[in-house]
């Protein structure tokens, strides 16, 4: 069993910056490959970023490119999500995930477990 606890979500302007944080419990974290997905009120969940057990495995979805960093800490058991220059479409529920196994998948149905998530609201 792996529970998450996301942290860091909040208020921000537009251009602004935050960094989200995610604490995994059990055991074997560094064997996980963890991900940050998101939902908007009306919209499904959807992929953000994910990273497997290094750092040169990693994914992010096309409308966060070059704005939101993934990172992981696996002595904390902890995984990051940076995001700059934030946009008001950038609003939504942020989740953390986590899954056995090497692959990056997109799709929500692939990632066991979940955390309880984090509001981000980007203001105009």
């Amino acid at each position: 069993q792996v529970q998450l606890v996301e942290s860091g979500g909040g208020l921000v302007q537009a251009g602004g910056s935050l960094r989200l944080s995610c604490t995994a419990s059990g055991r074997d974290f560094s064997t996980y490959a963890m991900g940050w997905f998101r939902q908007a009120p009306g919209k499904e969940r959807e992929f953000v970023a994910a990273i497997g057990r290094s750092a040169a495995n990693q994914d992010s979805a096309n409308s966060v490119k070059g704005r939101f960093t993934i990172s992981r800490d696996n002595a904390k058991n902890m995984v990051y999500l940076q995001m700059n220059s934030l946009k008001p479409e950038d609003t939504a529920v942020y989740y953390c995930a986590v899954k056995l196994g090497i692959l990056l998948p997109t799709e929500t149905t692939k990632w066991g477990y979940w955390g309880q998530g984090t509001q981000v609201t980007v203001s105009s």
